[in-house]
C-alpha cells in the first residue's frame, strides 16, 4: 500500500494501533500509514490501517458487549465516566505532545480542548442521570421506556481532536450505548489517547473501540460500519461535503445521523458597539487554532459608519500575531493541517485580491504556514463570499444598516454560529431571532461551547444536536408499552 515519505526515524513517532475488546492491537492486514507533523514534515504517528474485516470484527464485539453495558445502572456508568474526567488533567502533557505533532496546536488550543472535554464528560453524566427512569411500572397499564439505542458509530474530526472526539463518544456512552470511534487520519494518536483515558477509567471491554485507517480506506471502513445491522446511530463532525456522503449511506440503511458540519460564521458589529471588545472577540474567533474551527469567525459584517475606525483597530491588533512552529517562543498561529488546505486558502486569498478585495494583513504562503489574513471590501463576486475558509482568514463586509447586516449574514448556505455586537440588547435579541444559525451570541465570540446546551447548525451546517435535552433522542430510543388484563 502507499505510504508517505519522511526523514524521521519511525521509532521516534507514536505507534498507533486499533483498540478492540479492551486491547490495543495491529490491524488484521498488519499495514501502517504515517501522519506527518505539519510544522516539520517529519513523522508524527505511525498508524494501523484498519480495513473492512477490522470494522466488522469491532461491530461484532460491540454488539456482544451491549447487553452488559446498557444494563449497567446509570449511576455506575456515571462513576466510571467521572474517573475519565479526573484522568484528563493527568494526560494533559501527552495530549499536548500529540496535538503539537499532529495538528500544530498551540498551548491555548490544547487547554481549550482539555477543559471542554472535561466539561463535556460532566454534561453527559448530568444529562443521563436526569433522564434515568425512576417510575414503578408495576401498576401502570400504559407507559413509555427510554432505552439505549445500541452500537453507535462516532466519526470525529482532527481540528479539535480531544474535545470533539470526547463529545462524539461520551454522550452515547453515558446513555448505555457501545461506541466505535472512527479516528481521523490527521489526529490518530490524539484520538487513541481519548480512548485510552476511557479504558483506564473503567469503561468495560467492548463498550468502547477505535479504528484508524489510511485516507484511501475511509469510505470502505465507514460504509462497512454504517451497513452493519448492529450499528444503530451515527454521529459525524466534519465537512459538509463528507457529511452529505455519510447521510446518503446512512439513509440507504435507515440509520439515524447527527451531523455537525461546516460553517461560515458571521460576526456583526453595529455602530454603537464597543469596538475594543468587538475587535478582541473577532480576532479570537477568527484565528484561534489557525481558524480551523467549525464555528470560527469567517465573516465580519460591520456598519459603514464605524467601519474605518473598526478596521484600523482590528488591523493593528492582528499585525501583532506571529505565525510559525508552535515550538518557538511567542508564536500565536501554527501551521494549517495539510498542504492541500494551504493551497486552497492561498487560492481564496488570491481570488479575492484579483476581484478587488483589499489585503490588510497577511503575506504569501510559506509551506503550511499562513499568516493571519484580513481581507476588506468583500463582494459576492469573490469565492470567499460563499466558501467556508477554515483557515486563518477573515473577510470584512461593510453594510449600511442592521437590516442589511441580517441579509448578508443569511445570504449563505451555512448556519452554525453567529455573533452580534451592540449596546442595544433588545435590538440584538431581535436580530438574533432573525439570523439563520443554530447558535447566536450577543457581545461575545462565535467560539462559544457549553456542553450542557444544544450544539448544532441549520441549513448546510447539518442537523441534530449534541448537548442539552435535544441530545437525548440522538442516543436513545423511546418505546411505548401497554398492559391489558387477561380475560
Amino acid at each position: 500500500m502507499a505510504t508517505h515519505s519522511a526523514t524521521m526515524n519511525l521509532t521516534e513517532a507514536a505507534s498507533i494501533k486499533l483498540f478492540v475488546d479492551g486491547t490495543f492491537a495491529p490491524a488484521s492486514s498488519g499495514d501502517y500509514f504515517q501522519r506527518l507533523d505539519p510544522s516539520t514534515g517529519l513523522v508524527a504517528s505511525h498508524v494501523a490501517c484498519g480495513r473492512k474485516e477490522d470494522a466488522e470484527y469491532m461491530a461484532a464485539i460491540a454488539a456482544s458487549s451491549f447487553p452488559a453495558w446498557s444494563n449497567t445502572h446509570v449511576t455506575e456508568r456515571a462513576v466510571i465516566l467521572r474517573r475519565a474526567a479526573t484522568l484528563m488533567t493527568q494526560y494533559k502533557a501527552r495530549f499536548a505532545d500529540c496535538m503539537l505533532r499532529e495538528i500544530g496546536a498551540i498551548s491555548d488550543w490544547v487547554d481549550f480542548n482539555i477543559n471542554t472535554a472535561t466539561d463535556t464528560i460532566e454534561a453527559a453524566i448530568s444529562l443521563a442521570l436526569s433522564y434515568q427512569d425512576t417510575t414503578d411500572h408495576a401498576l401502570l397499564d400504559s407507559y413509555t421506556l427510554r432505552q439505549p439505542a445500541g452500537v453507535c458509530l462516532a466519526i470525529a474530526p482532527w481540528n479539535a481532536p480531544v474535545a470533539l472526539a470526547m463529545r462524539a463518544v461520551i454522550f452515547p456512552l453515558a446513555f448505555g450505548n457501545c461506541v466505535i470511534l472512527k479516528a481521523s487520519e490527521l489526529s490518530p494518536a490524539t484520538h487513541s489517547l481519548v480512548v485510552e483515558v476511557l479504558h483506564e477509567a473503567g469503561v468495560p471491554r467492548g463498550a468502547i473501540a477505535m479504528i484508524s485507517n489510511a485516507p484511501e480506506h475511509s469510505e470502505e471502513v465507514i460504509t462497512t460500519l454504517i451497513a452493519n445491522p448492529a450499528v444503530r446511530r451515527v454521529n459525524f463532525t466534519g465537512s459538509t461535503r463528507i457529511g452529505k456522503i455519510i447521510a446518503g449511506i446512512a439513509a440507504q440503511h435507515l440509520k439515524r445521523c447527527l451531523l455537525e458540519l461546516g460553517g461560515k460564521s458571521p460576526l456583526i458589529v453595529l455602530k454603537d458597539a464597543d469596538l475594543e471588545l468587538a475587535t478582541d472577540e473577532a480576532i479570537y474567533g477568527a484565528f484561534l487554532n489557525q481558524g480551523q474551527i467549525c464555528m470560527a469567525t469567517d465573516r465580519i459584517i460591520v456598519d459603514r459608519a464605524i467601519a474605518d475606525e473598526f478596521v484600523s483597530l482590528l488591523k493593528t491588533k492582528v499585525s501583532h500575531l506571529i505565525t510559525g512552529d508552535p515550538r518557538q517562543e511567542g508564536v500565536n498561529i501554527g501551521p494549517v493541517a495539510s498542504p492541500s488546505i494551504a493551497a486552497r486558502l492561498s487560492a481564496l486569498i488570491e481570488d479575492a485580491i484579483e476581484k478587488g478585495a483589499t489585503l490588510l494583513t497577511g503575506m504569501a504562503r510559506r509551506d503550511q504556514f499562513i499568516d493571519a489574513t484580513l481581507l476588506d471590501h468583500i463582494t459576492p463576486m469573490m469565492r470567499i463570499y460563499s466558501e467556508e475558509c477554515f483557515g486563518p482568514i477573515a473577510g470584512i463586509y461593510r453594510v449600511d444598516s442592521y437590516e442589511e447586516a441580517i441579509t448578508v449574514a443569511n445570504n449563505c448556505e451555512y448556519g452554525l454560529a453567529a455573533a452580534i455586537f451592540t449596546n442595544d440588547l433588545q435590538l440584538a435579541k431581535k436580530i438574533a431571532e432573525r439570523l439563520e444559525s443554530g447558535m447566536c451570541h450577543i457581545n461575545s465570540t462565535t467560539l462559544k461551547d457549553d456542553p450542557s446546551m444544544p450544539f448544532g447548525g441549520l441549513k448546510s451546517s447539518g442537523y441534530g444536536r449534541f448537548g442539552g435535552d435535544a441530545c437525548v433522542d440522538e442516543f436513545t430510543e423511546i418505546r411505548w408499552v401497554t398492559v391489558a388484563s387477561p380475560p
